[in-house]
């Protein structure tokens, strides 16, 4: 039987054996793009609340919480992911430079026990690949429900290229070249070619788009360095 890689046994299989080396890999597999990526996709954000609540979704190793921080230094940030094995590097982070002030939770994005009507601001970097179409209708529904009336999101995931030169030599890298780094600097090879099959499954943020407007949220997609990026913000 095919194996669904969808799943959520399928998926935090794959980024717990990858955690140790996921922040380094994402870094190279965006030519370094993902830093500046970062920062980019919190400016449509503009919180006004004195200490907002902000809620990073599939947390990851924390690599967006620089980024948040230096955004929004006086908000109170929550993470949330499903990988353990993610979320241990991501707890020693928090205590290195962090100072253990973010709350970080193990749930699934798409069944938690968040409150709701609670945060000023939801954000989530390259995670979207992940899910197929009824799951991100499932996050549309979540990111509606956890957000306060007025409050606003931003999301980004690598996508595939506008330029069909950029979408050839972009594949190759992803689908060829990471693995191959993955084998050679981190012992893997199979997890790293499945971030390929999921870009290229995902395209771009088209379809989210249409799934958060659907659902009553306000929506404006982005694209970033000619397509490598894309992405949708808006508020509830």
């Amino acid at each position: 039987m095919k194996e669904n890689i969808y799943s959520e046994v399928y998926i935090q299989g794959l980024f717990n054996r990858m955690s140790s080396s996921y922040e380094r890999v994402n870094y190279l597999s965006s030519f370094g793009f993902s830093l500046r990526w970062r920062k980019q996709f919190l400016k449509p954000i503009h919180l006004t609340a004195e200490n907002a609540q902000i809620i990073d979704l599939m947390t990851g190793m924390g690599e967006t919480w620089t980024a948040i921080h230096r955004t929004f230094p006086k908000a109170k940030l929550t993470a949330l992911d499903f990988s353990e094995g993610m979320l241990q590097y991501a707890q020693t982070k928090n205590k290195k430079k962090f100072n253990a002030q973010v709350e970080v939770t193990l749930q699934n994005v798409l069944s938690n026990d968040l409150p709701s009507d609670f945060y000023d601001g939801v954000t989530c970097a390259f995670g979207l690949k992940t899910l197929n179409e009824e799951q991100i209708q499932i996050l549309a529904q979540q990111v509606k429900r956890i957000l306060k009336p007025g409050g606003q999101f931003s999301f980004i995931e690598v996508s595939e290229p506008n330029s069909v030169i950029l979408k050839f030599l972009y594949s190759f890298y992803l689908s060829k070249i990471i693995p191959l780094l993955g084998k050679m600097l981190f012992g893997g090879v199979r997890e790293y070619k499945m971030l390929w099959e999921y870009t290229n499954r995902f395209k771009n943020a088209k379809q989210v788009e249409a799934t958060f407007q659907a659902v009553g949220l306000k929506t404006t997609y982005q694209s970033y360095f000619f397509g490598c990026a894309t992405g949708v913000y808006g508020e509830k």
